[in-house]
């Protein structure tokens, strides 16, 4: 079975559970701080990976990492984990968790990406655009970027459909449009 189905089974398990025991909110900010920590510490990453590790090592460290700001359940999880010799899935836990978590909650995630950080204006102004174009009754959370390289305009992001209206694609449009009607224009000469 491949490592993602095996993800997504946990973290199906572990948000059935969560639902159970009245603590979704809080394992949902658990995986949060989790899968924050583990983009953030290329140690922490090398030691989860290290088929090497023994797992009660692996436990401690995580146990050091997270006693005290995360909640029970999510410990003890990582207990399950950990004795499973599953560590190295935690991460494609955490995200699996976390579209499940958005999934239940009707969040859905868009990503913009402009040249300067958006204003309330903007912010709000995008968040129509996204319900407008892709999900009318979902909640809209906007991850966003800033992209000095970009000239100008955005790129909006949902799941695997994009919306490109920086300056540098228009201006390839552009081009490509003035090559096409140069070329028929010389033929017909």
């Amino acid at each position: 079975m491949s490592e993602r189905r095996v993800a997504s089974r946990y973290s199906k398990s572990l948000l059935s559970l969560a639902q159970e025991k009245g603590l979704l909110e809080e394992v949902n900010n658990d995986m949060e701080l989790f899968a924050s920590t583990f983009r953030n510490n290329r140690d922490l990453t090398i030691v989860i990976q290290n088929p090497i590790i023994p797992n009660d090592k692996k436990l401690n460290i995580l146990k050091a990492l997270f006693e005290g700001k995360v909640s029970e359940l999510t410990l003890r999880f990582f207990e399950i984990i950990s004795r499973k010799n599953r560590e190295n899935l935690l991460p494609d836990i955490a995200a699996s968790f976390r579209e499940l978590y958005n999934d239940y909650k009707g969040i859905i995630v868009a990503q913009i990406v402009t040249s300067f950080p958006l204003d309330n204006k903007l912010r709000k102004d995008f968040e129509k655009v996204v319900k407008h174009e892709f999900v009318q009754e979902k909640t809209v959370e906007l991850v966003e970027k800033v992209d000095a390289s970009l000239i100008g305009g955005y790129t909006l992001t949902v799941g695997d459909k994009r919306i490109d209206q920086t300056l540098d694609t228009q201006l390839r449009k552009l081009k490509m449009e003035f090559s096409q009607k140069h070329k028929t224009f010389v033929k017909g000469i």
